[in-house]
């Protein structure tokens, strides 16, 4: 019924790569600290880089806990589950980091992203993550769903912003800076994003 993996490779790979959504899971440390869980869809913002390591690109929005949590202690879960196929559910538990704008790794790591241009969506960081357990379970109450198209009202919204109009968004939204919790999250203002 289930299987853990010692790296996410072949058929396991290929599963994630091929899913139009995943969910991330963290949390604070503090016992009655808010749980946070979010899912986040637009083909091609999700890259395998290794046999230990996915990636995703993280874009604007009203809040930012996924980034204040990994900022406190790194702790995530990533779920991929099957709404189409065999009845499939995949589970990366790990380490996570957002690596913003303003540091030396940002180019190489959108490199890894070929298939979109974030530019319309206010990317503000990239999460990181090194996964610590891998592994998969059965789908069998997973509903079939059948996927159109990925939505484009957030690379509408978004393409109307600057750097500028971007920091000024995210500093009147009361959980960008600040997790519902309190903890630092998006360090504002945004750096530019690196020439070239």
């Amino acid at each position: 019924m289930g299987k853990t993996y010692e790296r996410i490779d072949g058929r396991l790979r290929e599963f994630i790569e091929a899913q139009p959504m995943f969910f991330v899971a963290t949390a604070p440390l503090s016992g009655d600290g808010t749980v946070n869980l979010s899912p986040k869809g637009l083909r091609g913002c999700l890259a395998v880089l290794d046999e230990h390591t996915v990636a995703y690109l993280d874009f604007a929005g009203s809040n930012a806990e996924t980034i204040a949590h990994l900022r406190e202690n790194g702790r995530v879960t990533l779920m991929w589950c099957a709404f189409a196929g065999p009845p499939t559910i995949v589970r990366v538990h790990g380490r996570g980091e957002p690596v913003f704008r303003d540091d030396s790794r940002w180019p190489d790591l959108l490199r890894h992203f070929p298939d979109i241009d974030p530019t319309p969506h206010g990317l503000r960081a990239v999460i990181v993550v090194r996964a610590e357990l891998i592994r998969d379970t059965c789908g069998y109450t997973v509903p079939v769903m059948s996927y159109d198209t990925d939505r484009d009202l957030h690379g509408r919204r978004f393409a109307r912003e600057d750097d500028a109009s971007l920091s000024a968004y995210f500093a009147g939204k009361e959980h960008v800076a600040t997790s519902i919790d309190g903890l630092p999250g998006l360090p504002l203002p945004l750096p530019p994003v690196p020439a070239g």
